[in-house]
């Protein structure tokens, strides 16, 4: 099976030996999307809320470089420092998704790259 890279500016650039996302048919595998901000690659300011809502922003981004958006993910891993934090991603996949939800795990991480508190990765399905 052929595999196609996907890029797009408006996301951050993969800070490793990766691709943003990687298409295999009519399935693309969406990298986990740390809070950066894409044009000066720092981390969002304003604490868990706005790290939360960049993370869903750089998915999006993803997603539409991909011929897709978020409502066509059909999987979310999501990873949190702080369990705590749980209820507002619920919270915001409110306000980003439409039911049906996407399947999803959570993931109590010790420790994400550049100190961030929340990184998501996703599988997105394409026209069947």
């Amino acid at each position: 099976m052929k595999k196609v890279a996907i890029h797009t500016d408006q996301a951050p650039k993969a800070i490793g030996t990766y691709s943003q996302a990687i298409r295999a048919g009519n399935t693309v595998y969406l990298s986990a999307q740390a809070p950066l901000v894409p044009q000066t690659m720092t981390v969002a300011e304003g604490g868990i809320e706005m790290e939360i809502r960049q993370v869903f922003d750089n998915l999006s981004a993803v997603a539409s470089s991909a011929g897709g958006d978020l409502n066509r993910i059909v999987k979310l891993t999501v990873y949190l420092t702080d369990l705590a934090n749980f209820p507002l991603i619920n919270q915001i996949m409110e306000q980003r998704f439409v039911a049906p939800y996407p399947a999803r795990a959570v993931v109590g991480a010790a420790a994400l790259p550049r100190s961030t508190q929340v990184a998501v990765e996703a599988i997105m399905a394409l026209a069947d």
